[in-house]
């Protein structure tokens, strides 16, 4: 996700400096990208990780924990990806106005931290006790979720604190880089602590992640950008300004299109490649381990691309990339290495491209977006773009339920691939940089 340098407020006015004073106490940091230099970004980053790390032993654990643990059919495997995803068309919007006005945004990600970690620490305590349910892994995803938005909302605004407007495309690379490197790490490792430790038992990493990712947040303290004055009536202000940029409202339009279908792909994955594929827990999780190494090349190939072809031709080619690989998922069939072969290609080619997609669209958002709208815009943005996902959760296996789970996954894969119609006949076409916003209210370019 990519933007032009932004003119922002003084906050970053002496950012240069500070990151030299920093680079000159560690010896021998050239080679190391600008930004972890700073220790206080370095310390956001690496909390970062570590809670990612353990999401992605949770995004195989629970899966599994309601096939293997609760039998869950293909309704109830859609029920509970959309109880995650179910606070973002709930809760999204009135959290970005909420968090608008508080002037400690980096508290309430601790808060949200800690509480997240004590939510999912019932799930193998409760197995233990032999009184683990389908409920309550559905209340664990749902209050989870919900804890997750008002990290979320937080976290744009504290991401701008940390990072000077002209390194947003950096930080957004080394950012996602992140993501990919723990979805390589992650389900591996978690496709092993399943098989040796059991499903609800892998779920302590998780916990123990937020922990630390609580740990490394309390270790920084940024300028955070003032409280919005008089928001409780201005709510809709996110909205309207949604509604007047013709760059954040085509943006909108492609990332939730891809949302909702991939989602159906995503609520579906484990239950087809378990039961139609045959893959065991640990080879389930070595593909997708092994097919995340392609968000790290895309991660790491995002800023040279942007600045060869552009910001949003990158976002473009990000929306096509990232869900043209998955026809290689209906289409596995075969012999066991031909099955894992496609699937790791799919994995792969998946990963660069979601890579593009994402550094594109949030350098896009965090240059266009003012400070004093930031979690406004960002709530109502996500109430759209992930309250598709719930909706894709479900209406993938309700639609598996009738007609099977490969033609659901034909069907899903087909419409991601429509997405990138919105940024076509839309501004984001000729973005060579990141766009340029400065004020309330002003319509990103």
């Amino acid at each position: 996700m990519s933007t032009p340098p932004v003119e922002e407020p003084p906050r970053h006015a002496n950012a240069p400096a500070a990151r030299r004073r920093s680079a000159a106490r560690i010896p021998g940091l050239p080679r190391i990208p600008g930004l972890l230099r700073d220790r206080a970004f370095r310390r956001y980053w690496s909390g970062q990780g570590i809670s990612l790390l353990g999401d992605q032993l949770s995004s195989i654990a629970i899966p599994l924990i309601g096939v293997l643990a609760v039998h869950a059919d293909a309704a109830q495997m859609g029920y509970l990806t959309a109880a995650s995803w179910l606070p973002n068309l709930f809760f999204a919007l009135h959290a970005g106005g909420w968090a608008d006005r508080r002037a400690h945004r980096r508290r309430v990600m601790i808060a949200a931290d800690l509480g997240r970690a004590a939510l999912i620490a019932t799930v193998p305590c409760a197995y233990a006790l032999h009184a683990l349910t389908l409920v309550h892994l559905y209340v664990v995803a749902f209050a989870a979720g919900t804890l997750a938005v008002f990290f979320d909302v937080c976290d744009a605004p504290l991401f701008n604190a940390l990072v000077p407007p002209d390194r947003y495309v950096e930080g957004n690379s080394l950012t996602n880089g992140n993501r990919a490197m723990s979805q390589v790490v992650g389900p591996s490792v978690g496709g092993v602590l399943v098989q040796l430790l059991s499903a609800p038992l892998a779920l302590l990493g998780d916990a123990l992640s937020f922990v630390a990712s609580a740990l490394f947040l309390s270790r920084i303290a940024p300028a955070e950008p003032p409280p919005a004055r008089g928001a409780p009536g201005r709510l809709a202000q996110g909205r309207r300004f949604i509604a007047r940029s013709p760059v954040v409202r085509a943006s909108l339009g492609a990332t939730a299109t891809v949302n909702l279908f991939t989602f159906m792909v995503n609520a579906l994955f484990v239950l087809y490649a378990t039961t139609t594929l045959g893959l065991s827990p640990g080879l389930l999780g070595t593909v997708l381990g092994a097919g995340a190494v392609g968000g790290l090349l895309g991660a790491a190939c995002a800023g040279p691309l942007a600045g060869r072809i552009g910001i949003g031709r990158t976002f473009i080619l990000g929306c096509i990339a990232y869900p043209a690989p998955m026809l290689l998922i209906p289409a596995a069939h075969g012999p066991a290495p031909m099955v894992v072969g496609l699937l790791l290609a799919a994995e792969f080619g998946s990963g660069v491209g979601v890579m593009w997609l994402d550094v594109a669209v949030g350098s896009i958002l965090a240059g266009g977006v003012p400070d004093d709208l930031r979690s406004r815009v960002f709530g109502a943005y996500r109430t759209v773009n992930y309250g598709t996902r719930p909706l894709g959760s479900l209406a993938g296996g309700a639609l598996a339920g009738s007609i099977g789970l490969r033609p659901t996954l034909w069907i899903a894969v087909a419409g991601a691939l429509t997405s990138f119609l919105w940024l076509l006949a839309s501004p984001v076409r000729g973005l060579r940089d990141v766009p340029v916003t400065s004020g309330t209210d002003t319509p990103g370019r």
